[in-house]
């Protein structure tokens, strides 16, 4: 099996960049990261992102977790806890709020009208398997590290803050997950606090590339026809580095028009929820937007999306 394996790496290195065909979308994205990047994985020590647990796949890109290979406890949500799911390490959100399409009409107009947008989205290096209820958890928090939260997924350190919206990954992926975070703003030149750079550089000091983040980098650059240089050892992330943004796509197509939410025929922008009300404001024409308390947000992509979750829209909204 081992030299299966070897034999399959030299020959995805063997692949010249000329021929790499990174995924268009990201449902192709999760379909190609199962079966080219992850599909050995399942039963690994790696396990998936935030609790290092195994599971066995479903489907076209979907996975059942194991929860006994990881000491895994459900802390709310069962049927997710239940499944993998592909996380965005960078979250949709945070890259998305730096593209103006985002301000135009949220997730669902971005896809339909930002080519940078779908090329982020789809990127292989930013996905990663993970417990959907950790997933769900995690929501668009930024990473951090969280101080006098018990455990809250049984054996799985991975810890989530939900008053401070800060999420710290187990010890085992936080040089992994800095290093994806380079990447990310770097290729596609995002702007970064200097309060997370820091903590970035300090993961990625304290954790360095292991075998598998190299294999895994490997595997994913014979697809996107480039590797992660933060992996590789081509760059390093200083404080108030300056992007490269070579991953920017020109858009040479017209714009094409933001597509209504099933919910109204009425392209309102983006959507914010008040986690405490259940009620979702929009960007235009809803007075409450501006005043939902940050640690109340819950961000959506469409009114659609909002009400799906349980919310209901301000009655105030024009």
């Amino acid at each position: 099996m081992k030299k299966l394996l070897c034999a399959i790496t030299l020959a995805i290195m063997a692949i010249p960049a000329a021929f790499a065909t990174p995924p268009a979308t990201f449902s192709e994205a999760k379909a190609v990261a199962k079966q080219k990047i992850y599909l050995d994985q399942a039963n690994s020590a790696n396990g998936e992102l935030y609790c290092g647990c195994k599971w066995t796949w479903v489907g076209k890109s979907g996975g059942r977790v194991d929860a006994k290979s990881c000491g895994y406890e459900t802390r709310k949500l069962q049927t997710r806890a239940e499944r993998t799911e592909w996380e965005h390490i960078v979250p949709a959100w945070t890259f998305g709020h730096q593209r103006q399409c985002w301000q135009n009409g949220g997730r669902e107009h971005c896809v339909g009208s930002d080519p940078t947008f779908r090329a982020m989205e789809a990127d292989l290096f930013n996905l990663y398997p993970s417990v959907g209820e950790v997933n769900g958890d995690r929501s668009n928090f930024n990473y951090g590290m969280v101080s006098g939260v018990a455990p809250q997924y049984g054996q799985c350190t991975t810890k989530v803050d939900f008053q401070q919206r800060t999420a710290e990954p187990r010890d085992e992926v936080k040089g992994l997950v800095a290093r994806t975070t380079f990447y990310m703003f770097d290729r596609y030149k995002l702007s970064m606090s200097r309060q997370q750079q820091q903590l970035m550089m300090a993961w990625d000091k304290q954790h360095p590339v292991t075998a598998w983040e190299k294999q895994r980098d490997r595997r994913i650059a014979a697809i996107m026809g480039h590797s992660n240089p933060f992996v590789t050892g081509e760059r390093k992330w200083t404080q108030g580095y300056t992007p490269q943004g070579a991953g920017l796509v020109q858009n040479t197509a017209a714009p094409a028009p933001a597509k209504p939410s099933l919910a109204s025929s009425v392209s309102a922008g983006a959507v914010l929820g008040n986690r405490n009300s259940h009620i979702y404001h929009l960007s235009n024409g809803c007075p409450g937007y501006s005043q939902v308390a940050q640690k109340n947000q819950v961000a959506f992509g469409s009114e659609a999306e909002a009400q799906a979750a349980g919310y209901r829209k301000a009655g105030n909204c024009k």
